[in-house]
């Protein structure tokens, strides 16, 4: 559509009177060109006969100006949004649920069966040994929801387990209260550098998240924060052990050595199967 200063231009130089005068002369010229003039419409003819006024030019109006561009989020920014987790981290998880929870496991019945022997000989000891169980117990019950929850499935060596931390408790409790707190030792230190590895693998996985701009869910905080609190409950019972002469245990590295070694091979198992 032409602009309103297109519209004035043929106007410019127009002249009112002149234009009615031109027109009265050539009504008189000839009967043929007046003929011309009355076989137009009536419209036509009142158009002719009073000319528009010239229009007054309209001052040109500026474009509005470009909006801005909408603001679209980056890849790399998804404040919001949580990443969803991979195979692998997904296989991770439940690697990590499922031999924690035998872990657990394994250490409520290596107390159960180490309690009796120890407290008939130092009835001193037994508040100790319930607050390490009971400890463990509530370790165990955490597990137990988790792999509920997450629908992992238990260690199918779960028999296996059992009998050998229950064959491992009653022995070391038997031979003497230095060999039950050596037992302690080497279990809890196994676990603790367990817990450790665990937890860094974890917060990899928030930094790289957080770092490509994703959020990260209260669940899976929470998660770092219990193998936090369970991790430093196992290092406290090593301390006890230690403060109650698990280093006396004879011959403390022959023990110590082999009960690591059987829970670095449970926890690789476990890990898998």
């Amino acid at each position: 559509m032409a602009t309103p200063r297109a519209l004035w231009q043929p106007w410019r130089h127009c002249h009112p009177l002149p234009l009615r005068s031109s027109l009265v002369k050539t009504s008189v010229i000839t009967t043929t060109s007046t003929r011309l003039f009355s076989s137009s419409s009536s419209s036509s003819s009142s158009q002719q006969q009073q000319p528009q006024q010239p229009q007054q030019p309209q001052p040109q109006q500026s474009p509005p100006p470009p909006s801005p561009p909408s603001h679209q989020p980056s890849p790399s920014h998804q404040a919001g949004k949580k990443k969803p987790l991979t195979p692998s981290q997904q296989a991770f998880l439940a690697s990590a649920l499922r031999v924690n929870q035998a872990g657990e496991l394994a250490a409520t019945l290596i107390y159960t069966h180490q309690t009796p022997p120890v407290v008939a000989r130092e009835p001193h000891l037994a508040p100790l040994m319930r607050h390490m169980y009971d400890q463990e117990a509530g370790h165990l019950r955490t597990f137990n929801a988790l792999l509920a929850r997450h629908r992992v499935r238990p260690s199918a060596l779960y028999p296996l387990w059992s009998a050998l931390a229950t064959g491992l408790g009653w022995a070391t409790g038997v031979v003497s209260r230095e060999a039950a707190m050596a037992c302690t030792e080497a279990v809890e230190t196994e676990i603790g550098d367990h817990y450790n590895a665990q937890i860094r693998t974890l917060l990899e996985m928030v930094a790289g998240w957080e770092a490509e701009g994703y959020e990260v869910g209260d669940e899976f905080r929470h998660l770092v924060d219990t193998l936090r609190r369970i991790r430093d409950e196992e290092l406290e019972h090593l301390d006890h052990a230690v403060e109650h002469d698990a280093k006396k245990a004879e011959p403390h590295w022959l023990l110590t050595g082999v009960i690591r070694a059987g829970c670095r091979g449970a926890i690789w198992v476990s890990e898998r199967v």
